[in-house]
């Protein structure tokens, strides 16, 4: 239920957004949620964890635009190639998949990224705001969060107040604390995103589109197939560098879902027999 806040400090736009404020947290928090809580445990593991990996949408933008752009590109390409298709509209077909798709994932992250630090920044204004305006009630309340975590009660309150002094260190504090949002890179860049995404998409289509820009016929259809294959297998081992999963199994993983895609799509234009007219 929406509850307009009358505040007439606040523009009608960000009394808006401070109403739906609780509802905004609330879907960070059961996106963030575990379906087991994580807590410090022993073992080995395989490697450490690299400083800033994740904080952003770019790395999560490039990996999905080169996926993208190997299954989609590789599927396309072998649906005309087992329709038996000219070579020319093979590198037609391949380069029109190319470009349009290295676009649409550029404007889609764009657009996604932009709107998601528009409503971040509009989360850190009203916190902001409220600092400004009452900043005794933000002290206690960023006391009784420290509280639930754990902290003594009297401890709770020395470190609100000694953070709240500084106007900068509060706000930063209160936006890691009670927002959950990490002000120097948490929001993420747009741009990043957009130019990862078209750059890593425009690479992996290229793949298997190379071989027939050099030849044709069933040579460049296996070469196509090889390449492709080789590069999913590459890209799903280098994301467990990232995720820490098992190489192999990742990169399996994407070679299955990459390479059903594809037979898939050669087996429907092989079905449909399409032929060259004119």
């Amino acid at each position: 239920m929406l509850v307009l806040v009358t505040d007439p400090s606040l523009s009608p736009e960000d009394a808006r957004t401070k109403s739906l404020l609780p509802e905004l947290l609330a879907t960070r928090r059961r996106m963030r949620r575990r379906t087991e809580p994580l807590v410090p445990h022993t073992g080995p593991i395989d490697g450490e964890q690299s400083a800033g990996v994740g904080k952003t949408g770019t790395l999560r933008a490039a990996i999905f635009g080169v996926n993208d752009g190997l299954v989609s590109n590789a599927a396309l390409i072998m649906g005309f190639a087992g329709a038996a298709q000219d070579r020319s509209v093979i590198v037609l077909a391949g380069i029109s998949g190319l470009l349009a798709g290295a676009f649409s994932m550029a404007a889609g992250e764009y657009v996604s990224m932009r709107v998601q630090r528009e409503v971040l920044e509009r989360m850190l204004h009203l916190e902001a705001h409220e600092l400004g305006s009452d900043p005794e009630g933000e002290r206690a309340e960023l006391a009784q969060i420290y509280g639930r975590k754990g902290v003594p009660r009297e401890l709770a309150d020395q470190l609100a107040t000694e953070l709240s002094r500084d106007p900068a260190t509060a706000l930063d504090t209160h936006a890691r604390e009670e927002l959950g949002i990490d002000p120097d890179e948490g929001l993420g860049s747009p741009w990043g995103a957009a130019s990862s995404s078209f750059s890593t998409f425009a690479v992996g289509a290229l793949v298997p589109l190379l071989p027939f820009l050099f030849a044709g016929g069933s040579a460049a259809v296996v070469a196509s197939a090889l390449i492709t294959a080789l590069a999913l297998l590459g890209v799903g081992a280098l994301t467990a560098r990232v995720t820490g999963r098992s190489p192999l199994l990742s990169g399996l993983r994407m070679l299955a879902i990459g390479g059903t895609a594809a037979s898939v799509t050669y087996l429907i234009g092989l079905a449909l027999g399409v032929s060259v007219v004119g």
